[in-house]
């Protein structure tokens, strides 16, 4: 960034340079920083050698590029060191609000220094300089603002990619350690494999609307959310429509694990469904495949979106496995066939936990049609859905008949 000096002149004030009491920048420089330590409270967690290295020499570089600029001087090398220094705080992760902060701070102080001696006479002078901090303050934030962004970003895609290649290092059964010590990331000693299933949202359904856009939005929403609840510690594989998410274990307890999955469903504002298997790393390829399982049986059996255990569902899982068991199991609905009606209230009673008015609410019957349907379900396959031994060999042929035709 140059500036056009065929504009620019020296400004002055009572009879001197504006820029006469701050021409002493080393001095100056130290009592801002000293400043900056007492009244901006973030700068005071910085360690000694940022504040008597970094901070001072851009302190004194703001300064010098004040002074070039109520002098009239050209002043882009200046700008550039304040761009490299912005680059290199935001790799270290000095916050960009501290920043300005003391970027304002230091111009009030400078201010002050400047007018202190002042009169009515030099109002116009006053007038051209309040211009030119405005103009000086726009440049460095700016500056500062644009190379700080460009880096962080630069930061966050290098992060990104580090978590992907160890995420799917994990799951690949790969040696990670050496490759984790390169992320900056800590193997856990165990993990809950979460496999996730995240439905469409209503908006990917309007015709006025980008589809995907819409379903982009929805997953860095939920990539945000798990973030938050779980900060750098979790590993995931995410794409709109679901993935698979590495937590170590010990993160949460079991009612937490299931508010996360809540959580994240207020997020992506669609329910979420997700399965969950403890590992190893070493265990972790087979239980994301077990996972995966998993979730594809309880979509089938199209339960309500939550968090789904292995415990809960060891016997449904096991009917998934092929043998003559599955087979007689799958044919026990056959008599359903010309009923749908009745398929289909089965398959949502059990899915809304036996719960009859859901169900109804669901299918938009009364409760009393319910009743009806699951008595009827009951004559054409001679085991009655009122009965626990009954409603178990309906339930285990719902998962055994989602099977038939893979």
């Amino acid at each position: 960034m140059s500036i056009d000096n065929s504009a620019r002149q020296s400004l002055t004030l009572a009879g001197r340079p504006m820029s006469s009491p701050l021409k002493d920048v080393r001095a100056l420089s130290r009592q801002m920083v000293g400043h900056f330590v007492e009244n901006v409270i973030p700068c005071g967690t910085l360690p000694a050698d940022a504040i008597s290295g970094d901070v001072t020499t851009i302190t004194r570089v703001c300064l010098e590029f004040a002074v070039s600029m109520l002098d009239g001087q050209d002043i882009p090398e200046k700008l550039q060191r304040l761009q490299d220094a912005a680059s290199s705080w935001a790799r270290e992760g000095v916050p960009i609000d501290t920043i300005h902060h003391s970027i304002h701070e230091g111009f009030k102080m400078g201010l002050d220094l400047v007018i202190s001696d002042a009169s009515i006479k030099d109002y116009d002078s006053l007038v051209d300089g309040a211009k030119m901090v405005l103009e000086m303050l726009d440049m460095i934030s700016s500056a500062v603002s644009v190379a700080y962004i460009r880096e962080l970003r630069a930061v966050v895609s290098e992060h990104h990619t580090a978590v992907h290649t160890l995420t799917s290092a994990l799951l690949g059964g790969h040696s990670t350690s050496t490759m984790a010590r390169e992320c900056g990331i800590a193997i856990a000693t165990s993990y809950a494999v979460l496999a996730v299933a995240i439905p469409p949202h209503r908006e990917e359904h309007n015709p006025m609307l980008d589809s995907q856009v819409v379903a982009r939005r929805k997953l860095r929403r939920v990539q945000a959310e798990l973030a938050t609840r779980c900060g750098d510690s979790a590993l995931s594989l995410l794409s709109v429509d679901g993935g698979t998410i590495l937590i170590p274990a010990a993160t949460f307890d079991n009612a937490g694990y299931d508010a996360l999955v809540i959580q994240l469903s207020h997020a992506a504002q669609v329910g979420i469904t997700a399965t969950m298997i403890d590992g190893t790393p070493e265990q972790i390829p087979n239980a994301a495949d077990q996972a995966h399982e998993l979730l594809d049986m309880v979509q089938r059996l199209e339960a309500v979106p939550g968090l789904y255990r292995f415990d809960e569902l060891a016997l449904e899982y096991q009917l998934t496995r092929p043998g003559p068991g599955r087979e007689y199991l799958g044919q026990l609905l056959d008599p359903l066939d010309e009923h749908p009606e009745l398929l289909e209230t089965l398959q949502r009673h059990i899915a809304n936990n036996l719960n009859r008015q859901r169900t109804a609410r669901v299918l938009h019957v009364h409760t009393n049609t319910v009743d009806y349907r699951l008595k009827r379900i009951g004559q054409l396959t001679g085991f009655d859905p009122s009965q626990p031994s009954g409603l178990w060999y309906l339930r285990s042929a719902l998962v055994a008949r989602s099977y038939r035709t893979t």
